[in-house]
Protein backbone atom coordinates (compact mmCIF):
# COMPACT_ATOMS: atom_id res chain seq x y z
CA UNK A 1 0.00 0.00 0.00
CA UNK A 2 1.41 3.37 -1.04
CA UNK A 3 2.06 6.00 1.62
CA UNK A 4 2.57 9.73 0.96
CA UNK A 5 5.29 10.85 3.36
CA UNK A 6 4.21 13.76 5.55
CA UNK A 7 7.18 15.97 6.40
CA UNK A 8 5.12 18.18 8.73
CA UNK A 9 4.13 15.28 11.01
CA UNK A 10 7.11 12.92 10.85
CA UNK A 11 6.00 9.32 11.30
CA UNK A 12 7.91 6.05 11.43
CA UNK A 13 5.00 4.27 9.74
CA UNK A 14 6.39 1.35 7.72
CA UNK A 15 9.79 1.64 9.41
CA UNK A 16 8.87 0.30 12.85
CA UNK A 17 11.11 -2.78 12.60
CA UNK A 18 14.21 -0.60 12.17
CA UNK A 19 16.40 -0.11 15.25
CA UNK A 20 16.79 3.52 14.10
CA UNK A 21 13.17 4.01 13.00
CA UNK A 22 12.85 7.60 14.21
CA UNK A 23 16.09 8.72 12.56
CA UNK A 24 15.16 6.89 9.34
CA UNK A 25 11.70 8.50 9.40
CA UNK A 26 13.40 11.89 9.67
CA UNK A 27 15.61 11.04 6.71
CA UNK A 28 12.58 9.99 4.67
CA UNK A 29 10.72 13.19 5.67
CA UNK A 30 13.77 15.23 4.65
CA UNK A 31 13.50 13.78 1.13
CA UNK A 32 9.73 14.40 1.08
CA UNK A 33 10.23 18.07 1.98
CA UNK A 34 12.88 18.49 -0.72
CA UNK A 35 10.65 17.14 -3.49
CA UNK A 36 7.57 19.04 -2.30
CA UNK A 37 9.44 22.36 -2.07
CA UNK A 38 11.51 22.01 -5.26
CA UNK A 39 9.09 20.17 -7.58
CA UNK A 40 5.69 20.28 -5.80
CA UNK A 41 5.83 16.47 -5.86
CA UNK A 42 4.36 14.25 -3.14
CA UNK A 43 7.04 11.75 -2.08
CA UNK A 44 5.30 8.38 -1.96
CA UNK A 45 6.78 5.11 -0.68
CA UNK A 46 5.63 1.52 -0.98
CA UNK A 47 6.66 -1.55 1.03
CA UNK A 48 9.72 -3.36 -0.28
CA UNK A 49 7.85 -6.63 -0.70
CA UNK A 50 5.64 -4.88 -3.27
CA UNK A 51 8.51 -3.35 -5.24
CA UNK A 52 11.07 -6.05 -5.96
CA UNK A 53 11.72 -4.62 -9.44
CA UNK A 54 12.85 -1.32 -7.90
CA UNK A 55 15.12 -3.12 -5.43
CA UNK A 56 16.58 -5.21 -8.25
CA UNK A 57 17.25 -2.05 -10.29
CA UNK A 58 19.24 -0.46 -7.44
CA UNK A 59 21.07 -3.72 -6.63
CA UNK A 60 22.05 -4.11 -10.28
CA UNK A 61 23.53 -0.62 -10.48
CA UNK A 62 25.46 -1.04 -7.21
CA UNK A 63 26.83 -4.44 -8.27
CA UNK A 64 27.77 -3.51 -11.85
CA UNK A 65 29.18 -0.05 -11.08
CA UNK A 66 31.06 -0.68 -7.80
CA UNK A 67 30.67 -4.37 -6.96
CA UNK A 68 28.60 -3.47 -3.88
CA UNK A 69 26.13 -5.96 -2.43
CA UNK A 70 24.29 -4.57 0.57
CA UNK A 71 23.36 -7.02 3.33
CA UNK A 72 20.71 -4.74 4.86
CA UNK A 73 17.01 -5.51 4.49
CA UNK A 74 15.04 -3.08 2.29
CA UNK A 75 11.89 -1.73 3.97
CA UNK A 76 10.46 0.76 1.47
CA UNK A 77 11.03 2.12 -2.01
CA UNK A 78 10.02 5.07 -4.12
CA UNK A 79 10.26 5.46 -7.90
CA UNK A 80 9.07 8.40 -9.98
CA UNK A 81 9.94 10.58 -12.95
CA UNK A 82 10.20 14.36 -12.81
CA UNK A 83 10.95 16.02 -16.13
CA UNK A 84 13.63 13.90 -17.79
CA UNK A 85 15.00 12.40 -14.54
CA UNK A 86 14.06 9.07 -12.96
CA UNK A 87 14.41 9.10 -9.17
CA UNK A 88 14.66 5.82 -7.25
CA UNK A 89 14.91 5.40 -3.48
CA UNK A 90 15.38 2.40 -1.21
CA UNK A 91 15.19 2.76 2.57
CA UNK A 92 16.91 -0.01 4.53
CA UNK A 93 16.22 -1.42 7.98
CA UNK A 94 19.65 -0.42 9.31
CA UNK A 95 19.05 3.29 8.54
CA UNK A 96 20.65 3.55 5.11
CA UNK A 97 19.00 5.28 2.19
CA UNK A 98 20.21 4.62 -1.36
CA UNK A 99 18.97 6.88 -4.13
CA UNK A 100 19.52 6.82 -7.87
CA UNK A 101 19.18 9.94 -10.00
CA UNK A 102 19.13 8.90 -13.65
CA UNK A 103 18.72 11.51 -16.38
CA UNK A 104 17.20 10.02 -19.51
CA UNK A 105 19.07 12.30 -21.90
CA UNK A 106 22.09 13.62 -19.97
CA UNK A 107 24.70 11.02 -18.89
CA UNK A 108 26.38 13.68 -16.71
CA UNK A 109 23.32 13.72 -14.45
CA UNK A 110 23.37 10.10 -13.34
CA UNK A 111 24.47 9.22 -9.83
CA UNK A 112 23.92 6.98 -6.83
CA UNK A 113 23.68 8.61 -3.43
CA UNK A 114 24.02 7.11 0.03
CA UNK A 115 22.56 8.76 3.10
CA UNK A 116 22.88 7.52 6.64
CA UNK A 117 20.54 8.17 9.51
CA UNK A 118 22.20 10.03 12.35
CA UNK A 119 22.74 7.07 14.69
CA UNK A 120 23.77 4.55 12.07
CA UNK A 121 27.36 3.39 11.58
CA UNK A 122 28.71 3.22 8.03
CA UNK A 123 27.79 -0.21 6.61
CA UNK A 124 30.73 -2.59 6.19
CA UNK A 125 30.11 -2.71 2.42
CA UNK A 126 30.75 1.05 2.17
CA UNK A 127 33.42 1.42 4.86
CA UNK A 128 36.66 2.87 3.53
CA UNK A 129 35.27 3.19 0.00
CA UNK A 130 33.31 6.43 0.38
CA UNK A 131 33.84 9.62 2.32
CA UNK A 132 30.69 10.86 3.99
CA UNK A 133 29.96 14.56 4.29
CA UNK A 134 27.69 15.88 7.03
CA UNK A 135 24.57 17.95 6.51
CA UNK A 136 22.22 19.39 9.13
CA UNK A 137 18.50 18.83 8.72
CA UNK A 138 15.65 20.01 10.94
CA UNK A 139 13.82 16.77 10.17
CA UNK A 140 16.69 14.27 10.27
CA UNK A 141 19.31 15.79 12.57
CA UNK A 142 22.73 15.18 11.08
CA UNK A 143 22.70 13.38 7.74
CA UNK A 144 25.88 11.82 6.42
CA UNK A 145 25.99 11.36 2.69
CA UNK A 146 28.15 10.31 -0.22
CA UNK A 147 27.68 9.50 -3.91
CA UNK A 148 29.25 8.19 -7.07
CA UNK A 149 28.62 8.95 -10.74
CA UNK A 150 26.99 6.21 -12.84
CA UNK A 151 28.97 5.36 -15.96
CA UNK A 152 26.79 2.59 -17.46
CA UNK A 153 23.32 2.52 -19.02
CA UNK A 154 20.49 1.46 -16.68
CA UNK A 155 17.25 2.57 -18.19
CA UNK A 156 14.17 1.45 -16.35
Amino acid sequence: MAYVVDFLQVSSRGLECSPVADALAGLRAHEARYFKNKYNHDFTVIPAQNSQDTIYYVRRILKEERNIELAATPLETSRFKLGNIWWTYVFYQDGLEVNVMYSVDNPKKRAVGFKLAETMPVPAELEGTFRFARQKSKLAGTIRGSFFVIKGQYEW
